[in-house]
């Protein structure tokens, strides 16, 4: 699973929630030609991601070419079950990305649109936010 190698803050703070928020950057297909795109907001955890990208490559039997797009970077921290308040706050858990809508979090190439379709559609059970398969849009001649 992805995690950071050595991070500034071993321990994050919250932050507050953006729904409406609609993302200017990574909100375009750069490497395959077909992508999966957030239509909501969320926080995606290493395990979400891994279990996206087995999917997809379990789907294409190891054909074509993945991109991950997002890095789970933002340290999740739970206290123990039954602590009682104070004492600080807890350790790190696990690591999340927070998605906005219009990213591109999956990308994909080497495969017909059917396949990646398919692939991207299993993917998206696996995520905690609405998603839109996108193709790459190429100016014709």
């Amino acid at each position: 699973m992805l995690q950071p190698k050595k991070v500034k803050h071993r321990k994050w703070m919250k932050g507050r929630r953006r729904d409406r928020k609609i993302t200017k950057s990574g909100s375009e297909i750069k490497f395959g030609s077909f992508g999966l795109k957030a239509q909501g907001s969320a926080w995606i955890t290493s395990r979400q991601i891994e279990a996206a990208r087995r999917s997809m490559t379990r789907y294409v039997q190891r054909g074509g070419k993945i991109w991950i797009k997002i890095f789970p970077d933002k340290p999740i921290t739970t206290k123990g079950a039954e602590v009682p308040m104070g004492g600080g706050k807890g350790s790190i858990d696990h690591y999340a990305v927070p998605v906005a809508s219009g990213r591109i979090m999956f990308e994909m190439d080497g495969v017909t649109e059917e396949i990646a379709r398919e692939a991207m559609r299993r993917a998206a059970h696996k995520l905690p936010v609405k998603t839109k398969f996108v193709k790459r849009w190429k100016l014709e001649n």
